[in-house]
């Protein structure tokens, strides 16, 4: 019997498909190409962020943690905390530990600080980005608040102390990948955000101008 006529359009070898112009094939190749570089950059630009999360839920990296209490300490072991600071070439600050090193029980919340100091003539917004080492302790290190948290601005010659409260969980002796560790350093090195302290400056300049 007949094929019904809306089948037909498809896939009867006896009707004449519709023509598909160059134009219309070209428009239709356009399309797909500009698809999949909007797809490339979607992805590009969701790694970072996508990463970022993936080292903060498994340490991994060294990636420390954000926490809202310390627990309290359990046992009488302890464990040494080293203090590491570093900053970019392009970066024109002095940046320090204030304390080379701490004992620590887990589970007890301490405090920490380091100082910045601004050397240029000019406004800078830096960035800090953080790890510890052993790299497996990252999921065992547990900050309650940190200058890292956000981005730092310093005036031309400004100094100033940033804290960083933290504690390690006490579950890092019971893991026996990690309950031999007696030492952690946690680092931090401090970049420049050249965008951010571009847009303080003009934004500056324009007040100053207005």
């Amino acid at each position: 019997g007949a094929r019904p006529a809306f089948l037909c359009h498809y896939d009867c070898p006896d009707r004449e498909q519709p023509a598909v112009s160059v134009a219309e094939r070209n428009r239709a190749t356009a399309a797909a190409a500009v698809a999949v570089i909007v797809g490339m950059v979607g992805l590009t630009t969701a790694s970072v962020p996508l990463y970022r999360l993936f080292c903060q839920i498994t340490g991994y990296g060294g990636t420390t943690q954000r926490a809202e209490a310390a627990p309290g300490a359990f046992s009488e072991e302890t464990v040494t905390v080293f203090f590491n600071a570093d900053v970019a070439p392009e970066l024109p600050w002095r940046f320090y530990p204030e304390q080379r090193r701490i004992e620590v029980r887990p589970g007890e919340q301490h405090l920490a600080f380091y100082v910045a100091e601004n050397r240029s003539d000019r406004p800078i917004v830096a960035t800090a980005t953080f790890n510890v080492t052993p790299h497996k302790v990252g999921i065992y290190f547990q900050k309650l608040a940190c200058f890292c948290f956000e981005q730092q601005k310093l005036e031309p010659g400004e100094r100033v102390e940033m804290p960083v409260s933290f504690f390690v969980d006490p579950a890092l002796l019971q893991d026996v990948s990690t309950q031999e560790v007696r030492q952690i350093t946690l680092s931090y090195t401090f970049f420049p955000d050249r965008q951010a302290s571009e847009a303080l400056r003009r934004g500056r300049s324009a007040e100053a101008g207005g």
